[in-house]
């Protein structure tokens, strides 16, 4: 069994009326264009588990599988974390329908909707939990029209040894440049890959910088158009994409977040208590190591830290990642 990061560096701190109330350690990574590690805070070298941040490098697999989406939106949300809202679900049902199939074969758990409102409505209409409402459900309607383009069983497509999941970790250990280093199952029950956050970074790098016409630069492509399927209303993955150009964003469960712009590089890191409070501040101060305007990252940051009504403090980077 893993053990926690020894000495891990603080990468966060919050701040209330002039109070240090809370650290996150972690560890970060920042690529640069030739896919050195051109600086980095922590262990980064040590596997995680990226979680959904796996989730482009996967998308891949389906293409080469044979899948070809009709839309760039199935494509997105193939490699997304939606928030379950009515256009998500309806697009990974398509995906489905597409290749012969419906809800009935999805593997992920059944859930209520993330987006606030859409789970407001759900639980006052009494409506009960559905798979497609599972933030994963568009990667597993993916999987399933990737095994049914392959000519493989969709009976069992999520157990490891199936032909599907054996090319996900071959391609996963490709893009990354080293093995996989741990299979676990993922929230979704899907398989998971354990990774050094370096070689996170360079699978989502080696999207972004793809030629056109390659199953890597597809996906990229696809999340970057319509980055609204990646995530949804509100969420920091469709607002990052939206607010700077060709930027590729993916974040993943127990505070993993990746992130690259072809030409310049990626970032990578993971915060050792899981937590997303953290998470904006890592991102910004890494992203602005790749030349991203700090004007443009403003709201990400510093996050405020209210008090009553009013604003008390603040959730900013530590030292370590400001100089």
């Amino acid at each position: 069994m893993s053990a926690p990061w020894p000495d891990a560096p603080v990468l966060v701190e919050v701040w209330r009326s002039g109070f240090l109330e809370s650290v996150h350690r972690g560890a970060v990574v920042v690529l640069g264009p030739d896919g050195d590690v051109r600086w980095s805070a922590g262990d980064v070298a040590r596997p995680v588990l990226p979680r959904s941040s796996n989730k482009p490098v996967q998308a891949t697999t389906y293409l080469a599988a044979g899948w070809r989406p009709r839309t760039g939106e199935e494509l997105s949300i193939a490699a997304g974390s939606h928030a379950g809202e009515d256009g998500h679900r309806d697009r990974a049902e398509a995906i489905l329908a597409s290749a012969g199939l419906d809800a009935g074969a999805l593997g992920c758990p059944a859930a209520l909707p993330g987006h606030e409102e859409t789970r407001a409505a759900w639980i006052t209409g009494g409506r009960a939990p559905e798979r497609l409402a599972f933030n994963c459900s568009g990667k597993h309607a993916a999987m399933l029209a990737a095994c049914v383009a392959a000519g493989w069983p969709t009976e069992g497509y999520l157990d490891p040894q199936h032909p599907l999941q054996q090319a996900i970790e071959a391609r996963l250990a490709a893009a990354a440049g080293e093995p996989v280093a741990a299979v676990v199952v993922d929230g979704c029950g899907a398989p998971q890959h354990g990774m050094s956050l370096a070689g996170l970074a360079r699978g989502l790098r080696s999207l972004v910088d793809a030629d056109p016409g390659t199953p890597e630069r597809a996906v990229a492509d696809a999340m970057r158009a319509h980055p609204w399927y990646v995530a949804g209303t509100g969420r920091d993955d469709t607002l990052l994409m939206e607010a700077v150009p060709g930027l590729l964003v993916k974040g993943g469960a127990d505070g993993v977040h990746v992130a690259a712009l072809p030409g310049r590089g990626a970032i990578a890191y993971k915060l050792d208590d899981g937590g997303d409070r953290g998470r904006a501040p890592v991102l910004a101060a890494a992203l602005r190591r790749l030349g991203v305007d700090a004007d443009v990252l403003a709201r990400w940051s510093a996050p405020p830290v209210t008090g009553g009504d009013g604003v008390v403090g603040e959730v900013r980077p530590s030292a370590v990642l400001t100089t």
